[in-house]
């Protein structure tokens, strides 16, 4: 019985290890609050344990804090190195989201406390305000 040499990667590893290794989250310990929070599944079923092993061929879908990610695993890591190295670990299969199409009126409105409106915009505003006040009588 051979004992497999100790810098051959093994064949599962830990969730929040591999999502580290793969750069796809920032920290070991993010990554365990991300799955105890429920944003990672595997294979479709809910993680709810940092412990849970995957394998080559594992789907994993990641809800994280600005965008939703579907990757399949390819390889377990064996460290945290450099992006182009934690690409390799990973397939991306995120759907592309449709880029959404605002209208002018969405375009030209500022959200509530967005800040300051520009001097340009206030005299807009005055004009709009001036013309309204001459239609009332």
């Amino acid at each position: 019985m051979e004992k497999q040499p100790s810098s051959a990667p093994a064949s599962r590893q830990r969730l929040d290890k591999w999502l580290f290794f793969a750069r796809l989250i920032k920290s070991r310990s993010l990554a365990q609050k991300a799955i105890e929070a429920g944003h990672v599944a595997i294979n479709g079923e809910r993680a709810t344990q940092s412990s849970a092993q995957v394998k080559a061929g594992d789907m994993l879908e990641l809800s994280l804090e600005r965008r939703d990610l579907v990757v399949r695993v390819l390889l377990p890591g064996s460290r945290r190195g450099p992006y182009e190295e934690a690409r390799l670990l990973y397939e991306d299969l995120t759907p592309d989201t449709p880029a959404v199409r605002r209208t002018p009126f969405e375009q030209a409105t500022r959200e509530r406390g967005a800040g300051r409106p520009t001097k340009r915009e206030r005299r807009e505003t005055d004009r709009l305000k001036s013309d309204f006040d001459e239609g009332d009588d």
